[in-house]
């Protein structure tokens, strides 16, 4: 291990981490690492689906908001 510090947990994050692992022998920085791995491609993911959607949202305007719609919402 290159270098190694010391952090301060509460006692639920640290059982939590625990129940996590994948294996018995994993070492919380793997676990942590895979943690974080995980969390970057989630978090890219919904930006990408942000953006998604505010395309999404000017063509659903386009479609939904025209006078044909609003006669049958009034029949």
């Amino acid at each position: 291990m290159a270098q190694a510090t010391t952090i301060q947990l509460e006692k639920e994050t640290v059982e939590h981490l625990k129940e996590a692992k994948e294996y018995q022998e994993q070492t919380y920085n793997a676990l942590i690492e895979k943690m974080i791995t995980v969390f970057e491609m989630v978090k890219k993911n919904n930006q990408y689906d942000r953006f998604l959607h505010q395309i999404q949202k000017q063509k659903m305007k386009e479609l939904w908001d025209n006078k044909e719609d609003e006669e049958w919402e009034n029949v």
